[in-house]
C-alpha cells in the first residue's frame, strides 16, 4: 500500500529566508538555513532564527537535528529539537558550540536538518505494579559494552 503524501506549508518572514528542501531523493531531513550572521562562542550556545513559519499536517511533529558535518568538523550540535504541530512562530534552532574555537555563521548557511515525523499519542496510566521482565532489564548507559570483547 502506497503511503499518502503529506503537505507542510512554509511562510517566509524575511525575503532572505530559505524554504527547506531535500538535498537528494530518499533523504529524511531537509536543511534549515540561518537568516542572519552570528557568532557562537566556544563552549557557548545561541538561538538562531530561520526567518520561516510553518504549518505541519495533523498528527505530525518536526524534529530538528544536528548536521553531521558541523558536529564532526566544528563540535556544533543542536540542543533542542521538537516542533509541535500547533506552533506557528518562527522556526528557531538552538546551536551549541562544544569546540575550542568560536563558530561563525553567515546568513544562508545550512545550520540544521528537519525531519517531519508522525506523532504517537499514548494513554498515560500510573501503576504501582512491577513491569514485565526483559533480557535487558535495568541495563542502561554502557550496559552492552563498547568493544566486541566486552560484555
Amino acid at each position: 500500500m502506497k503511503k499518502q503524501m503529506k503537505t507542510v506549508l512554509f511562510k517566509k518572514l524575511d525575503d532572505n529566508a530559505v524554504i527547506p528542501k531535500y538535498a537528494r531523493p530518499g533523504d529524511a531531513g531537509m536543511d534549515l538555513c540561518a537568516i542572519k550572521n552570528a557568532n557562537i562562542p566556544s563552549k557557548g550556545f545561541l538561538a538562531i532564527g530561520t526567518g520561516l513559519q510553518m504549518q505541519l499536517p495533523k498528527n505530525t511533529e518536526a524534529q530538528i537535528r544536528s548536521r553531521s558535518g558541523l558536529a564532526v568538523r566544528h563540535g556544533v550540535f543542536i540542543l533542542t529539537g521538537t516542533i509541535d504541530e500547533g506552533y506557528r512562530g518562527e522556526i528557531g534552532v538552538v546551536l551549541a558550540n562544544f569546540g575550542d574555537k568560536d563558530f561563525e555563521i553567515t546568513a544562508g548557511d545550512r545550520i540544521a536538518q528537519m525531519v517531519i515525523a508522525d506523532r504517537c499519542i499514548v494513554d498515560i496510566i500510573e501503576t504501582k505494579e512491577g513491569f514485565s521482565e526483559t533480557e535487558r532489564g535495568n541495563g542502561g548507559f554502557g550496559s552492552t559494552g563498547v568493544k566486541k570483547s566486552q560484555k
